[in-house]
């Protein structure tokens, strides 16, 4: 396979990962659409990008969730 095949199979690849995460978390909020892009392996920047804020406001979130889990009693 050429190079440029392989470039354009790579692209189209990841222009369908983003719209099946649009997909996913379509219709939820802010919140749980980071949280669920974020167990879907996306990066704060990517997220932010997906749902259209700053990858700041996504560390903040997961920053929060993760002192959350840290204080509930086992």
């Amino acid at each position: 396979m050429s190079e440029q095949l392989l470039r354009e199979l790579n692209d189209n690849l990841k222009t369908l990962v983003r719209l099946n995460a649009v997909a996913i978390v379509s219709g939820r909020s802010q919140r749980e659409q980071i949280h669920l892009l974020s167990q879907g392996g996306f990066s704060p920047k990517q997220i932010a990008d997906l749902i259209g804020t700053s990858p700041n406001t996504v560390s903040v979130e997961l920053s929060r969730k993760r002192q959350e889990r840290a204080r509930r009693p086992k």
